[in-house]
Order: structure tokens, then sequence, then C-alpha cells
């Protein structure tokens, strides 16, 4: 992860001088915006990957005598059926189609929307006795 670090925090800098010399010479307020953006994006890209890179230390695949097996394993837990992930897709795009038709529509997927985050974010929440 530190070679991650180091790469997004040189684009960070990329950004941030380029940022400065477009505001300095276009006086363009939406280009300097959307290049202040960029740098903040890769800014915060390289600082989660420095402060990972601290926490864990060295990956197997970064290290010069990193085994293949040190990295095997269960990757995480994935749902095998779930009704969340397709109901979220729906009302994401009737939100979409609600920007161009109305706010009747927009409502309608932002109610279905919102059901499919919450129900995939506790749909293994359990209630400890």
């Amino acid at each position: 992860m530190k070679t991650e670090a180091v790469l997004f925090a040189g684009v960070a800098a990329f950004f941030l001088v380029t940022d400065v010399l477009y505001a300095v010479w276009s006086r363009d307020p939406t280009g300097t915006a959307a290049l202040t953006i960029s740098f903040l994006m890769a800014l915060l890209v390289a600082f989660f990957f420095a402060t990972t890179y601290r926490r864990k230390g060295l990956r197997p695949e970064d290290r010069g005598d990193g085994m293949i097996h040190e990295r095997s394993g269960p990757v995480d837990f994935f749902s095998p059926y779930s009704i969340w992930p397709p109901l979220t897709a729906v009302g994401v795009a009737l939100l979409a189609l609600g920007v161009v038709f109305g706010l009747w529509l927009f409502l309608i997927g932002l109610g279905l929307a919102l059901a499919g985050v919450f129900g995939m974010v506790f749909q293994y929440a359990r209630v400890q006795d």
C-alpha cells in the first residue's frame, strides 16, 4: 500500500500545481473548482492507502519473498440470495427517470432505493437478547 500511497500523492500534487496555475492564468471558477475537487479526491485516496499501510504493514505481494499461500483463504461473505440489490437497482433507475419525467416518479424511486440500501445494510443484523 505504500507504493499506491506515493502514487496517489503524486497525482494529488500534479492536480494541486495544475489547479494553482489554472486559477492564476484562466480566472475560470468552473475549471478551478473541478481541479480542486480532483486534488482533494486524489489526496483522500492517498491518505487511505497511507493509513492502511501504517496499520497493516506490507502485503505479501509487496514483498520479494511473499508466497501465494499467504494471501489465500476466504475473501469475504457474500449473500447468496437477496432481494435488496435488485430493489436498489430499480429504485436508482426510477430516481434517474424521475429527474426527467417528474417529482412523483423521483419520490417513488427514492423510497425504493432507500429501502434497498437499508435492507442490504441491515439484512444480517440480529438483535442480541
